[in-house]
């Protein structure tokens, strides 16, 4: 019996004193088992599903425009941040007992936790490409060029890992605090909740609280995904929408020709500053305005229009007889007091009936815009002298001041002039895509965020930040296993 009890001693003895680095593969063997034989796995499964509902409601707008991929991205974090919480919240406080029998026994709480973070990298990695085919297979488009690497998907799956993972480790010294298993899930909400409106990105925050966004994973996650998508170069959505919806809108009211005037000439405005300075009118050689005629269908129809109609001898006489200043030598009499007055004579030529003949002569013919240009031979000489120079330019606030100083114009001022319109045609006059990529420009130009910004600078400052949060908290559930001794249960 002696010996047997020294037998089992030197056994005992040889377990305790086992090193940090073969109590990490047991624990990591043991580690795998149980992801087999007590249904760990049912994490990957979980993640796919997670994956397929937010990709299908994600799909429309994830690096498509700028407030699509700011919300994908976040629902993206959601993902990451709910997968590695929910791997690791249990792991540690539902072995609570034997962890704390084992490290009296001789366990390296280093050689426990470092297994854990092995294992559950290599879990995280799973999620993460389980993650990114499910939501490729529900229609996202992935971006195809990286800026680490020479593939965006590989950029985006170290994103997603880090994230995830993370978040994990977080949820592992979680674990380490709580007693057991209940009061894990109890905090688990709370976390979530924290990490989620605490990130920065979809939620303004009172000032008082921008500095807690420093303490959460989903921040930098946030962060990284959106400059990995270009965000702050993609289009606002909202304006395309919003000019399309307000086609049908009314607009008008009544304005005098002085309002207009006073308001294009409002330089302490910038936005009529601006406009000012556009210029009106190009300046172009004789051989581009030839080309540009030729291809005119308005000035095809103008050279068919008639500069002369067919003018004959009556109409002539006609012309004088009814002319005002004939009237003065109208009674003046031919030959004598009892003579016919020149208006007589030249109506009863009108009204003579063997004179028809004559007052169906033709004085001019039908000429049309062609035929002038023809008659002048425009087309060679618009070849001979190709090379000239013809047009200018003037600014809209220059052709505004000469309007002002208009005499005409200005007797005008107080004119009214009453606009009733819809929003459709004012867009059609002005161009509907012109104006969406105006607005779309400037509305992305006052949301730019620099730390959106698609530079590898940022993202690989994004990554250090989240690698960080890796080895605090798994150096917080080591440290927090340190002291299981103390627990008096």
């Amino acid at each position: 019996m002696a010996e047997m009890n020294v037998k089992k001693s030197s056994r005992q003895m040889t377990i305790r004193h086992l090193g940090r680095g073969s109590q990490l593969t047991i624990y990591f063997g043991k580690m795998l088992r149980m992801f087999i034989y007590q249904n760990d796995w049912k994490v990957l499964p979980m993640a796919a599903l997670i994956a397929g509902l937010v990709g299908m409601v994600i799909r429309p707008m994830l690096f498509i425009n700028m407030e699509g991929t700011l919300m994908g991205a976040f629902a993206m974090v959601c993902v990451c941040i709910w997968n590695g919480c929910f791997n690791s919240i249990q792991v540690i406080c539902r072995e609570r007992d034997v962890i704390k029998r084992e490290h009296r026994s001789g366990m390296h709480i280093s050689s426990y936790i470092v297994s854990h973070m092995l294992y559950q990298a290599l879990l995280c990695l799973a999620q993460t490409v389980i993650t990114l085919y499910v939501i490729q297979m529900v229609g996202v488009q992935y971006p195809r060029e990286g800026l680490i690497t020479p593939f965006f998907f590989l950029d985006f799956m170290i994103s997603l890992f880090l994230i995830t993972y993370a978040s994990d480790m977080m949820s592992l010294w979680v674990s380490a605090l709580a007693k057991n298993t209940t009061t894990a899930m109890t905090i688990m909400p709370f976390v979530l909740i924290f990490q989620l409106v605490f990130s920065g990105g979809m939620l303004e925050l009172p000032a008082w609280t921008e500095s807690l966004t420093h303490f959460t994973i989903s921040s930098p996650g946030l962060k990284v995904i959106a400059a990995q998508a270009d965000t702050n170069h993609r289009p606002y959505a909202t304006i395309s929408t919003m000019v399309s919806k307000m086609r049908d809108s009314e607009i008008g009211g009544t304005f005098t020709v002085g309002q207009v005037l006073d308001i294009l000439q409002d330089e302490d405005n910038p936005a009529i500053a601006e406009l000012r300075t556009k210029e009106l009118g190009k300046v172009m050689t004789l051989s581009e305005l030839k080309t540009t005629l030729e291809h005119s269908a308005t000035f095809g129809a103008f050279k068919k229009e008639h500069l002369l109609e067919d003018f004959t001898v009556e109409d002539t006489l006609r012309l004088i007889l009814e002319s005002p200043d004939f009237e003065s030598v109208r009674s003046y009499r031919l030959g004598g007091a009892s003579s016919i007055t020149l208006g007589d004579m030249l109506q009863a030529i009108i009204d003579a009936d063997d004179s028809d003949l004559i007052l169906g002569e033709k004085i001019l013919h039908l000429t049309t815009v062609g035929d002038m240009l023809d008659a002048i031979d425009a087309a060679n000489l618009l070849e001979q002298y190709g090379d000239m120079e013809v047009g200018g330019t003037i600014t809209i606030g220059e052709a505004t001041d000469l309007l002002a100083q208009n005499p005409d114009v200005q007797a005008r001022r107080d004119q009214e002039i009453t606009v009733h319109t819809t929003m459709g045609k004012v867009l059609d006059i002005v161009g509907e895509e012109r104006v969406k990529e105006f607005l779309e420009q400037k509305a992305a130009a006052v949301s730019y965020t620099a730390d959106y910004e698609y530079t590898s600078d940022n993202v690989i400052g994004y990554w250090l930040s989240l690698f960080v949060f890796i080895l605090v908290f798994s150096f917080l559930a080591m440290i927090t296993l340190e002291f299981i001794d103390k627990d008096k249960r």
